[in-house]
Formats: structure tokens, sequence, C-alpha cells
């Protein structure tokens, strides 16, 4: 019989759950016998309703709140809360520097308010201020918080405003999409005119839409509203499309195309984008991480394509690599940027450290991520254009919710273990297994570590398969990883499949997952699509020193790491055996 509480027990559930305490955190705080009651208490009680909205800095604030107390703490709860420490502190730091110019704008901003706060006598009252109303916003003020919250990469974008064409290269998480969505708010405030963000997807335009929202917000007082298009008190409207929306080409503004180096038909996207930026006084803003040289977009970067078909054209040259790192107006009038990790970083910006992503990435993932370098996926395995069809949007996976006690029910999962080497990352991915006609595989989560003992990477798959019915983990036991395994075994004695690298073995791996790939069976989230990308490009033919056999290499050394998640993902789907009922659609093959 099911246990009955007391609504003492109840509330003070309800209580924890407003604190922010997780399921299984209340379920052991008040010693309930199993962790599902919270749940039902949750949804019929509507407790999530209760819960207000949080800043980064309070959620952090109230998790430390909740982990500092606890007795014997776990190393995991020791790493947790040494790591919101150092959060804290730095965002503590850049608040508190922020504060008092953001006082010295809103000081501009008052004498205004205040003058129609002194209403005397027979004077009409205070009108209730529009919507959207930015009236109050002046440029001194967006001048203002542009110099003291901007990096100086950004800046210097800021400054070349005024090219009719902007194409900027430029390395992941160094803040140009924030940047951007501030230049297109300041554009939209000061000049009325209209402003267009075209991305990949939906939900990735609307990343633009949250960091106005929070400009607005956090820093000039305005409560923004709008879904798919802002429209501003002066009748600036901001539109957030994506690239396979049918109305696209019917507006016309200032365009923003982020990581147009991964968007999918790219030639027909930019035929829609010049359409929308061709009269005189519209500007059109490309940027993107790299990708494979054998995008559609290349033609365009490299100038190629304004030399086609023209004689006249042929030989001239283009500003090198170098050149564009400083910003340079080239022949066919696209200004052209650069912007290396390195680069920024010279600059002040201090959010990425280098030398861990270098060691975390294989060589061709940093270049491409971190260093604008191309991958030139003609010598990979994995073409970028059939990688492209693995991205998806990960709200369709309705039956995946990654914040519940059992994120996929019961539906069957497999696991995927690489381990780490010196200098390098152990990557645990989950798997979702396909069950109904035209499923594919998804990668529903992945983890990286670094520098951690045996114990604690098993004691964290342990936790992982707790959550899923997963019945399968394949782990890599050359070297290392068999220590890793051995743990592994004594809670998933039958689950736990040994993988030892050969030739015969890494063949096996690649050749089934090019089967996957080719057949498209395979997707993942748009948050993942870039490094699983990179990851898949990393996997070249080769032949083995002796030169007798044919074989697969990633960039793999003991320093720089390798294409670790690509492995780990192979570790997970080799349970399905090559012989699947789906012909193979690849021309690889090893000879004999």
């Amino acid at each position: 019989m099911a246990a009955r509480y007391s609504e003492e027990t109840k509330q003070m559930a309800k209580q924890l759950y407003l604190k922010r305490y997780t399921p299984n955190e209340i379920a052991k705080e008040l010693k309930l016998k199993s962790v599902r009651c919270v749940y039902t208490w949750a949804e019929k009680f509507n407790w999530a309703d209760l819960l207000s909205e949080e800043s980064a800095l309070d959620a952090i604030e109230r998790r430390i709140a909740v982990l500092s107390p606890r007795e014997n703490k776990k190393v995991g709860e020791l790493r947790e809360l040494e790591c919101l420490i150092n959060s804290h502190i730095k965002l503590m730091a850049q608040r508190n520097k922020h504060t008092e110019k953001m006082a010295e704008i809103k000081g501009r901003l008052q004498p205004a308010a205040e003058h129609s706060d002194d209403i005397g006598e027979g004077e009409q009252p205070r009108r209730r201020r529009r919507k959207n109303d930015i009236s109050h916003i002046t440029a001194e003020a967006l001048d203002a918080w542009a110099n003291e919250n901007l990096y100086q990469h950004q800046l210097h974008v800021r400054k070349n405003k005024s090219h009719k064409v902007r194409n900027i290269l430029k390395a992941r998480q160094i803040g140009m999409t924030y940047y951007f969505a501030f230049e297109a708010l300041e554009d939209a405030i000061l000049t009325g005119d209209q402003q267009i963000f075209l991305s990949a997807s939906k939900a990735q335009a609307f990343v633009f839409r949250q960091y106005i929202f929070s400009i607005a917000s956090q820093f000039f007082d305005v409560q923004l509203r709008g879904t798919e298009t802002i429209t501003l008190s002066n009748g600036a409207v901001l539109r957030f499309l994506a690239t396979n929306s049918n109305t696209a080409q019917s507006h016309s503004g200032n365009l923003y195309c982020d990581e147009y180096f991964w968007i999918p038909k790219f030639q027909k996207m930019d035929t829609v984008a010049s359409a929308m930026a061709a009269q005189i006084n519209r500007r059109v803003t490309y940027f993107s991480t790299p990708s494979s040289k054998s995008h559609q977009a290349y033609p365009m970067w490299s100038g190629e394509r304004w030399k086609k078909d023209r004689p006249d054209r042929k030989n001239i040259e283009f500003p090198d690599f170098e050149a564009m790192r400083q910003g340079v107006l080239c022949p066919d009038r696209q200004w052209r940027h650069v912007i290396t990790l390195a680069d920024a970083i010279a600059g002040g910006f201090d959010l990425i450290d280098i030398d861990e992503q270098r060691e975390i990435h294989s060589d061709t993932a940093f270049n491409m991520l971190f260093m604008c370098i191309f991958v030139d996926d003609a010598a990979s395995v994995f073409k970028l254009e059939t990688l492209q069809k693995c991205k998806v949007d990960k709200t369709t996976w309705k039956d995946y919710d990654s914040k519940a006690a059992r994120p996929f029910g019961q539906r069957e999962v497999w696991g995927g273990f690489d381990p780490a080497r010196t200098g390098d990352n152990a990557t645990f991915v989950v798997v979702a297994v396909p069950v109904f006609a035209g499923e594919r595989f998804r990668l529903l989560e992945k983890y990286h570590w670094r520098g951690l003992a045996f114990a604690w990477m098993a004691e964290e798959i342990k936790k992982i398969k707790e959550k899923f019915n997963m019945t399968h983990i394949g782990v890599d036991v050359t070297g290392i990883g068999a220590g890793v395994f051995e743990l592994i075994q004594h809670f998933a004695r039958r689950e736990a499949m040994p993988i030892t690298y050969n030739v015969a073995e890494k063949n096996r791996l690649v050749m089934k997952m090019l089967d996957i790939v080719d057949s498209e069976r395979i997707e993942w989230a748009e948050d993942d699509h870039t490094n699983a990308s990179a990851s898949f490009m990393a996997i070249r033919q080769t032949t083995t020193a002796s030169g007798n056999e044919m074989t697969f290499v990633a960039d793999r050394t003991e320093d720089t790491g390798h294409a670790d998640l690509f492995f780990a993902i192979s570790h997970a789907i080799i349970k399905e055996p090559l012989s699947y009922r789906t012909k193979r659609k690849s021309s690889w093959g090893i000879a004999a």
C-alpha cells in the first residue's frame, strides 16, 4: 500500500520545492519512501506556478545555500560548490563594475522623468508609458552602455557598422550574437529602421530576441513585448525569421544572418537575404563560425563566387587571412573580418580559457571552432552536407524531458564511454534507441570529464544509468579505460561491453557510423551540432603503418585530444550489428 503522508510533510516538501530543492533532495531530506510522491504533489497542487523567475546570480546563491550546510559532502558536491563560488565571485565583480556606470546612464534619463512627476495644480497628470516605449533612450546613453559593456573585438565591429555588407568569420562563444542584438536594437531606437534576424531555425533566431529583451530590461528599464516581431514605439520593427520561412523574402530591412556556414542550402537562403537588403540604405551582416570548404557559402567567403564567369576578375587578389584579422574592405565590396579566440582574448575577452579548449578538442575541431580555420572535408570520411541532416530542433522530442527524474521514461537507451587520456577529455553519451518505423537514433545527453579518478567517473556513469533504462554501455578498454570498465561492471555487469581497439575494431566502429549517417538514422539537437560535426569530420581514411591495410584515424594525440564525441557515440551504437536489415548506402569499403 502506498505510504500516506501528513499535511505537515506535504507543506515541508512544498517549502523545499519553492527553495528549488530537487525532488530527489526533497525525498532524501524528508526521508520519503519514494521520490514519485514529490512529483505527484508538485503536479497536483501546481507548485511550479508558484516559482518566481530567478537570475543566474539568484540561482547560484540559492544553490550555494543548499549545498553549504551539508555535512560529509560528496566529491561531486564539493566540485559543484567550488564551481558555484567561483562563478558567484565573477558575477558579483561584473555587477559591481557596472553599477556606477549604469547609475550614470540612468541619471541622464532621470531629469525628464522627475520633471513629469513634479505635477503642479492644473497640470495634466503624466501619461502612462506606451507599449515598447523607447522614447527616453538617447544616443549618449547607448554609447555609454557600449563603451562600458562591450569588449574590444565587439567595439571594432561597431566602428565598421556603416559598410553595406559585413562578412565576419568568428570564434565560437565570443559574444557576437549578443553584440549584434544590441547593435540592431540601437539602430532601431535611433533611426526607426527595420531589423531582420535570419537563422537556420526559429529557435535560433529567438536567441537574438532573448538578448534584446535582456538588454532593454536590465539596462534601459524597458520591458519589451513580442514573439516573432517586436514593434518599438517609434515604429521600428524587429523580425525573427527562420531560413525555411515562406514569408522571409517579403520583408525589407537591415539583415543579420548568423551561423551561415551551418545553414543547409545556403545559396537559396542568400538569394532571399540579398533581396531583403537590396535598397541602398539597407545593410547585410553575415557572421559565423567556419565549417567546411565544401559548404555552399565558402565560394562567397573566398571571393570565388564574385570572380566566377568574369574573366576580368580572375586574377584579382583578395586580402589574406592576417589582413582580415584587422578587418578589410575587399574587391567585392564586402568588409571581411576574422576574429579568432586569441584575437578576442588579446582585446580583453576573459570568459574562455584558450588552453583548456585546446586540450578539450582535437586539432581539427579546435582550429575550426576557435581559430577560424575551415575543415577540408575532402579528406574526411563524413561530409558536412550529410551531417547537416542530423541537426534537429530538440523541442520536437516530446518524449524526452531533461529535467525529469526519468528523462526518457522506460524507453531504451544505450551508453557510450570514451576514456580520458593524458591531457584529454573523457566523454560519456546517452543515445536513444529507435523503436518505431522511421525513428532515428538520438543523442540525448553528453558529458565531458577531465582529470578525474576512475571511481568518480564510474560513480557518475552509475548515476546517469539510474535515470535511464540503459541496456548497453560500450567502453574503450584499451589503456586506462580498463580501470573504469572494471568499476562499471560492479553495477552493470550485463550491460557493460568492452571494446578493444585494433585495426579491425576501429574499422567496424567507423563503418557502422558511416552506415548510420548515410542512412540518415541519427540526429542531435542544434546546440550539439557544431561540436558533433567537427568531431565526425575529424575522421580520415588512411593506411596502417605497414601500408598493407586501409583504416581510419582521427586527430588523436596524447596532448591535443581526439574525436572523443564521435568515438563515444560509436561505442554506444555499435550495440546494433553491422548486419542491420537496412541496406547500407555508403560507398566506403575496406580493401581485403
